[in-house]
This record gives structure tokens, sequence and C-alpha cells, in this order.
């Protein structure tokens, strides 16, 4: 699982991630318990959810095709950059009392446009960097970082900061972070951009990555099983459940950061415990089970009487929709090719995240309607149930098909740790065939 940590580039890549992510994961305590100081309502911190999430939805595209034509590095810095601008005027502005809603939701405007910007770029960078036969393992470091940093060590020491000093001080910290983590970026070798000299960019270039997800099944049938799957997840898991823990169950700032830390270690035990194995040999099946059962973990949530239930479901949903995204990103990277990668993973969070500012618009009324805990319920049932609804579709889970034949790696991609100086290419799958196309089948003139 370490092997990927002798490539240079990747360990300083890992590194600056985790240090910023420890600070996200007290933004992720500190932004509810702002927001509930200000108003006590779940469908305000809905809405600021919801201006969150519009910009990433808007600039995906744009973005994707950036992270294909300019080096990925200075993208991930400048996103770094402008997300710790926007959350260190929040800290500020939380210091001196000054703090309102509003502030808050420029905020979050600028750190989900930023935010944007960095989850194409940082999906196609790790291939460029990594060994073929290692994508696996560098995956599972990333999901093992991940929630180490945002469910178990940033909560818990966000959780200390706030009770001890406050708020607007976790704010502060989180964007210190993101300046530390530039400095491990700004340590990597620049990587050469996908682009001719003197080429101009146009957003029509989008249209590569869109061609490409149209042309196979198991992709666009996955980014639509999750479009769906966090309509109706993302909402309540995002604004009921923490308003679930410290109202409904009398919850203090630090019981709700030891659920996410809890949720954390159910992250990390998935990350562990796939890092030293190979993906499972029907691994898009087993993608689609295992997100479908971490969804219905939402009705652990709204059937919780006591702390210790949430405790107990935070730990399964994570590690179950661990277990999901490395079998997915590692997919990914194997299956699609380096040079629209970008485009491709900026249409994979496009698609998959489209429908959550619809999510986070119902949830409030939802939840005033229904109330928290039935609404938390049939998040859970529903959600699961249109997950694997998808596997109906013929061919959907055509890389599942133990008789297709997987070519070697190409010989460009990197080989040995550090050797990193070759543009990377992946083997593309066949191509769907054209009676089950989701997409229309006329590109655009």
């Amino acid at each position: 699982m370490l092997r990927p940590l002798k490539t240079r580039d990747f360990a300083l890549l890992w590194t600056g991630l985790t240090v910023s992510l420890i600070g996200d994961g007290m933004f992720f305590v500190a932004l509810p318990l702002q927001v509930f100081k200000l108003s006590d309502s779940a469908s305000v911190y809905s809405l600021i959810l919801l201006a969150w999430t519009i910009p990433l939805v808007l600039l995906l595209i744009p973005a994707g095709v950036l992270s294909d034509r300019f080096d990925r590095r200075r993208l991930l810095m400048l996103s770094n950059t402008l997300q710790g601008i926007a959350i260190a005027v929040l800290g500020l502005l939380s210091l001196t009392s000054s703090i309102e809603l509003w502030h808050i939701a420029v905020g979050v405007v600028v750190y989900g446009g930023a935010e944007a910007l960095f989850g194409p770029a940082f999906g196609a960078i790790v291939p460029d960097i990594v060994p073929h036969d290692q994508l696996v393992e560098a995956n599972a470091l990333d999901n093992f970082s991940r929630p180490f940093s945002l469910r178990v060590a940033g909560p818990a020491i966000g959780g200390l900061i706030v009770a001890v000093f406050g708020i607007g001080q976790a704010f502060l910290i989180d964007a210190v972070t993101f300046g530390l983590a530039n400095i491990f970026l700004f340590m990597m070798q620049p990587r050469i951009a996908h682009r001719e000299e003197g080429e101009v960019i146009h957003l029509s270039d989008a249209r590569e990555g869109f061609a490409f997800v149209r042309a196979h099944r198991w992709l666009w049938g996955a980014l639509l099983s999750s479009a769906f799957g966090l309509l109706v997840f993302y909402g309540p898991w995002q604004a009921l459940v923490p308003h679930l823990v410290t109202h409904k169950l009398g919850g203090s700032e630090s019981d709700f950061g030891l659920v996410l830390a809890i949720g954390g270690l159910g992250a990390l035990s998935a990350s562990v415990f796939i890092g030293q194995r190979n993906l499972p040999r029907r691994s898009l099946r087993t993608m689609y089970t295992v997100m479908a059962a971490g969804t219905l973990m939402l009705t652990g949530f709204g059937l919780s009487s006591r702390l210790w239930q949430v405790v107990i479901a935070s730990f399964f949903l994570q590690a179950l929709f661990t277990t999901g995204i490395i079998i997915w990103n590692t997919t990914m990277h194997r299956e699609v090719p380096g040079d629209i990668l970008g485009r491709v993973s900026s249409l994979d969070w496009l698609v998959s995240t489209s429908l959550i500012p619809i999510s986070l618009a119902l949830t409030g009324p939802l939840a005033s309607l229904l109330g928290e805990d039935t609404t938390l319920i049939f998040a859970g049932l529903l959600g699961s149930v249109a997950i694997v609804s998808f596997l109906i579709i013929p061919g959907v889970l055509d890389l599942d098909d133990p008789t297709r034949k997987t070519p070697p790696p190409p010989p460009d991609s990197p080989s040995e740790p550090g050797d990193a100086s070759q543009k990377h290419s992946v083997i593309v799958p066949p191509p769907a065939t054209p009676e089950w196309t989701f997409f229309p089948d006329d590109d655009p003139e």
C-alpha cells in the first residue's frame, strides 16, 4: 500500500493534500456550528450548502478543459489559494463578531468555485505521476488520507479548537493549511501540458470528454446512478445529520466531531483493507452494492435515538462509501486516456453532483413537512434503490466480463517510482454498441 510514496511527486502531493484536508475537517465542524449560531434552522444551513454547490456544478466543465490543457499542479495551487483566502475572511469576520449569513454564503460560493477547479485537476494528475500497477494503492492512500484528515484528525482538532478558542480560530487555522499545502505542491516537478504551443483553448474542447463518456455504458451508467443516489442522499446527510446530533440527541460540538471521526475510522479501515489487495474480480458490481448499502445507512440515522447508534451508522456509511470510491477512481485511472482524463473527471463531478442543489433545496421543506427522522429514513431507502436500479441497463457491467481482454499498460506510462516525465495514457475499453446509448447519437455542430 505504501509503494506509491516512493514516487517523490506523489509523496509531495499526498502530504500536501493531507495537511489541507485536516484543515477542511476543522472547517466542516466549524461551518455548521457558525451557521446554527446565527440561525437555529436546518433549512438555512441547507441554503448555505446550496450556495456552495451551485458554482461547483457550473464551473466543472471549464475546469476540466483547463486541467487537460495546463499544468495541473498550478491549477491545484490556484484552487488552494482561493479557498484559503475565502476561509481566512470568514475567520476574521467571526473573530470580530461581525459575521452574517450572507458573508458565509459569499465565502462558500468562492470555496465551491475553487473546489470545481481542484477536483478534475487532482483526479487527472495521479496517473501522471504514479506507475500503472500502483494505482489501486495510490487511490487507497488517497482515501486513507481523506477520511483520516476530514473525519478523524480534522474534526477532533476542530472540535477542540472551537471548544477552547472559538469558531473563528478554526477557520483561520484551516486557511493556513492551504498555504502549507501549496508549499508541497510547489516542490513538485512541473508537468507538461497536454496542448500544442500557441493552441487556443475553447470550451468546445469539452466535447471530446463528452464523446468518450457517451460511448461507454459502464461510465455514463455509473455517473447517472451516482447523480440519482446523491439527489436523495446529499441534502439529508449534510443538513439534517448535524442538526440531529446537536439538537434532537442533545450532543455537543465535540459529540458532532466524534460522529465524523468515527466515520473516518470506518473509511480508514476500508482503505487499508482495499490497499492491501487488488480490486475485486467483479469490481463494478461490488461498487454498486457498497454504494447502495452506504446510502441505506441514512435509515440508521433516522432510526437512532442514542448517540452511540449514530456513531455506528457513521462508521459503516463511510467504510462502504470509501470502498466504492477507491474502486471507481482506480477504474477511471485505468480506463480513461490521460490526455482527456481531466475532462472526463469534470463530467464525472458534474453529472454526479448535478442534482445536489435540488437535494439541498428540497431537504428543508421535506424535513419541515415529514420530520427530520422520516426524511432520513426515506432518503436511505430511496437512494439505495435508485443506485441498484441502474444494474438493469444492458452493458453497464461490461468491465466485469471475465472474457474481456485487457492489454498490458502502455509503454509510455510511468513504470518505475519517480519516472513520471512521460505523458500518461491508459487502455481505452471497447466502445458501447450503439443500440443502447443514453446520450443522443449526433454531436452538435
